[in-house]
């Protein structure tokens, strides 16, 4: 047995779909453990394009169980729509390959309007939210007046728990100078759709460690990226969850000792969505170049992405901090046109030379990379499935990421196309 913890070691939109999607066809159980539908994963399966955004990427596998995990937020509105639309694709989602924990918590549409009315008010402040009200979500749910899935099964306990959770907000709203929140109608609502997401909710504690007592192979499924975590990333513009692998067990239920092996996904280069700091951003030819031939728009917002080049120390970084066992390096070929390929291998801060992010936000935003070049490669590098096969440059950049990472590279992305992967290492085998 074998159990995996998949992340993303940079901002997020490392091309997590296509790997999550390839070791999914190995796992038996895929588990989403963190975020909520502000994050998505694109797979094309032969030529098909789904883009998941709660439900986990194994939902698309025959033969899988699919689970949202206690640490996933759901907007049972945005799952049902979820559902409905990947069933007319011809996916089968029923009781017997899907699961929800029924200690998730739920996101209502006051906590939509929250993150639009702060995100709103800030102004120059803002954090680049996707306005689905997964911050909000998670304020309630560590502030302990949350509504979770299992508070669907009773009017009374729902209409109980709606009055605590609407004390708070409507506090808010009327310093805010907005319309209180009405209850009766978002009761109907959900009382409505209870049925619907109730049938498939579960102890998923439970269930996973009779999953572990059958020998099965778990893939836990990372949203986002570990420089969004809300400890360790570039705090204040990051997520409202942990995204490192060790929330894969709080985010399920299940002991750290059932991660056996943690995979970082990996950008040949680096992105990002929103505001905040990012030392290797271009604002340049090359930066719009890496943009347009990457496709840099995000899977649930449509976003352009800010593009740079590959930032060695972030990433060396967030491998000690989530434990990564190994990198799958992702969108190699998106690099082929250019002369000179750079990666930071430093940081100046105001005139001294650090070897990593410093936490404080102003200092994320002052300090200056320090790069080491590379020549390009100049030829297509897509779809090549062998090491051997590749231009003599691109192996010498592929080598000198993963000697200054410190982290071994167990797989080399080639294109968006599942099939086109130099795999170097099986993680499932090893």
């Amino acid at each position: 047995m074998k159990n995996i913890v998949v992340v993303g070691s940079q901002w997020g939109d490392e091309g997590k779909g296509k790997i999550v999607d390839w070791l999914s066809e190995q796992a038996d159980i895929v588990i989403r453990f963190q975020g909520g539908h502000n994050a998505g994963h694109t797979l094309v399966i032969d030529g098909i394009t789904y883009k998941l955004r709660l439900l986990p990427s194994g939902i698309v596998r025959k033969n899988k169980v699919s689970i949202i995990g206690n640490g996933v937020v759901i907007d049972p509105w945005a799952l049902l729509e979820e559902i409905k639309e990947i069933k007319s694709k011809g996916v089968q989602v029923g009781i017997e390959n899907f699961i929800i924990s029924e200690s998730a918590n739920l996101i209502l549409p006051f906590h939509r309007e929250m993150d639009e009315i702060r995100e709103d008010a800030a102004g120059k402040g803002k954090i680049g939210t996707t306005r689905r009200g997964i911050g909000p979500a998670y304020e309630d749910k560590v502030g302990r007046r949350s509504i979770r899935v299992m508070d669907l099964r009773s009017e009374k306990n729902l209409d109980q728990r709606l009055d605590s959770v609407l004390q708070h907000h409507n506090a808010i709203r009327k310093g805010l100078g907005k319309k209180i929140f009405e209850k009766d109608q978002l009761k109907k609502d959900l009382l409505k759709i209870a049925p619907e997401i109730l049938k498939y909710s579960q102890p998923v504690w439970l269930k996973l460690d009779q999953f572990k007592r059958k020998k099965k192979k778990i893939l836990f499924e990372g949203a986002q990226g570990i420089l969004l975590d809300v400890d360790h990333g570039t705090y204040p513009f990051v997520t409202s969850s942990n995204t490192v692998a060790s929330s894969a067990a709080t985010g399920t239920g299940c002991g750290p000792n059932s991660i056996n092996y943690v995979l970082g996904i990996t950008k040949a280069y680096t992105t990002r969505v929103g505001e905040g700091p990012f030392p290797t951003e271009l604002n340049d030819d090359i930066g719009e170049l890496l943009g347009t031939r990457g496709k840099e728009f995000g899977t649930v917002t449509s976003r352009k992405r800010r593009c740079g080049w590959f930032d060695g120390v972030l990433v060396r970084q967030t491998i000690k901090i989530s434990g990564i066992d190994g990198i799958a390096l992702t969108k190699l070929d998106v690099l082929d046109e250019l002369d000179e390929i750079k990666m930071c291998v430093q940081y100046d801060l105001n005139g001294e030379k650090i070897d990593y992010l410093p936490a404080a936000v102003e200092d994320q935003l002052r300090i200056k990379p320090i790069y080491k070049s590379f020549p390009g490669w100049k030829t297509s590098t897509n779809g090549i499935k062998n090491m051997d096969d590749l231009p003599e440059n691109a192996k010498n950049y592929i080598y000198a990421v993963e000697d200054f990472i410190g982290s071994k590279i167990s797989s080399i992305s080639t294109s968006p196309e599942r099939e086109d992967t130099i795999l170097i290492e099986n993680p499932f085998e090893v």
